[in-house]
């Protein structure tokens, strides 16, 4: 893509916020990261969380530096007085995205420039003095947690992890055969939660239970590339589910929701950072799980069923499932994980049964309906268990894990500095 092409589509996307509620900097700037983790080449799924969190910790440190109103993710509110808040969300944005993806830094350039124009010459123009006290201060958040947040961990890559050939231990999986992806994020310091292994589940079933026979028999008929099983929507939501990051199905979703509420710069600042602090944590929990329990894939578990021990397990060796294996042990489903910690805290902002719609960049023509948090997070489950790659336990477990992040993430992070919580949340 064009840096022409990527900022035309965030124009038009902006534009469409604005048509459903009042556009700002932070969700603008949202959006310019969105397109940034997908850009060739685009940032492994997985790893999405992390980088989100960056941008977005940043922006609410320097709107709430100004404001004052909660606590901070890292940094202590010690803005100038009369700095522009949304000169120093401009800028914090920007200057974490030209560390994080320099080669994209002729897109921010423009639309930094952009975005301040409109602060200097648009509705609500700001005089010139604030706007660069705002630059400023947002420059000193976006530098501190960059330096906080480069020494979390992520940069010290182990040998290459492969896993062992043991009854139920993963191993790298066709057709790319790949060791397992970032096994260090199961060890990075969190945002929020106390340790990666807080909420770590209880693991996998026995390979000798009825309960894994059960998952077994269901991902290998269900999850087949060849399955007659799927209805044609869930062959559809398999895809759709499996067709971006997760900032990028559930930030949308949250500007979306507050658009139509019409939220402030500093409500979305507010909304974002608890979102993208969730999906981040969410992440590192996860893979403390995956690389603790170190369990074996559908593809292996069901071509080498002769060797589980269970008597009402069959080997098919010629079984491949409908989407293609992720590169890492496989319990507890990552997806679950993430969305379940994403549903937590925007059903917290908008109530369980908020309408809602969910988009992806990877199939821009597909809308999903969903009429609670709860229904989109059980087609994600089944999305995994029908795509082949995952079994029925890891994505219920990975929703208690989610689940679980996003109320720590509500109750300690971020809080109003005279109470707790936020006055547009639910509970």
């Amino acid at each position: 893509m064009t840096t022409t092409t990527r900022m035309l589509k965030t124009a038009l996307l902006a534009a469409a916020t604005l048509a459903a509620g009042r556009a700002d900097e932070v969700t603008d700037w949202n959006r310019i990261m969105l397109d940034a983790l997908v850009s060739p080449p685009a940032v492994a799924a997985p790893l999405a969380p992390r980088p989100a969190a960056i941008v977005m910790a940043a922006v609410f440190d320097a709107v709430n530096g100004i404001e004052r109103r909660y606590t901070p993710v890292h940094v202590p509110p010690a803005a100038p007085r009369g700095a522009s808040q949304r000169a120093a969300a401009v800028q914090a944005a920007y200057a974490s995205l030209v560390r994080l993806f320099p080669a994209q830094a002729a897109t921010f350039d423009a639309q930094r420039t952009v975005s301040l124009s409109g602060i200097a010459s648009g509705p609500g123009v700001e005089h010139s003095e604030s706007i660069q006290r705002g630059i400023a201060w947002g420059q000193t958040v976006a530098d501190a947690i960059w330096q906080w947040r480069s020494n979390d961990g992520f940069s010290n890559v182990p040998p290459p992890f492969t896993g062992g050939l043991e009854p139920g231990q993963w191993r790298p999986t066709p057709p790319a055969s790949a060791p397992g992806l970032a096994p260090q994020m199961a060890t990075m310091t969190p945002w929020v939660i106390a340790s990666p292994a807080q909420f770590r589940p209880a693991g996998p079933n026995s390979l000798t239970s009825a309960r894994y026979v059960a998952d077994l028999n269901e991902t290998e008929s269900m999850g087949s590339a060849t399955s007659l099983g799927r209805t044609p929507d869930q062959t559809l939501y398999v895809e759709f589910w499996a067709s971006t990051g997760p900032p990028n199905f559930w930030d949308p979703v949250a500007t979306r929701l507050s658009a139509e509420r019409h939220f402030t710069l500093s409500e979305n600042a507010h909304l974002l950072a608890l979102l993208n602090l969730a999906l981040a944590d969410a992440i590192i929990g996860c893979w403390d799980a995956k690389y603790t329990y170190d369990s074996w894939r559908p593809i292996t578990a069901i071509r080498l069923a002769d060797t589980d021990g269970n008597p009402d397990t069959t080997a098919d060796t010629a079984w491949t499932p409908f989407v293609v294996t992720p590169p890492f042990p496989e319990y507890p489903s990552a997806h679950s994980c993430v969305s379940s910690a994403a549903g937590r805290i925007l059903a917290a902002y908008f109530g369980e049964h908020a309408g809602f719609s969910v988009t992806s960049d990877g199939m821009p023509t597909v809308v999903r309906y969903f009429s609670s948090f709860s229904d989109a997070l059980d087609e994600v489950k089944n999305a995994r268990v029908f795509g082949g790659i995952h079994f029925r336990t890891a994505c219920d477990d990975g929703q208690g894990l989610g689940n679980a992040v996003g109320d720590y993430v509500l109750r300690h992070a971020l809080l109003r500095v005279h109470g707790l919580g936020d006055p547009r949340m639910q509970h």
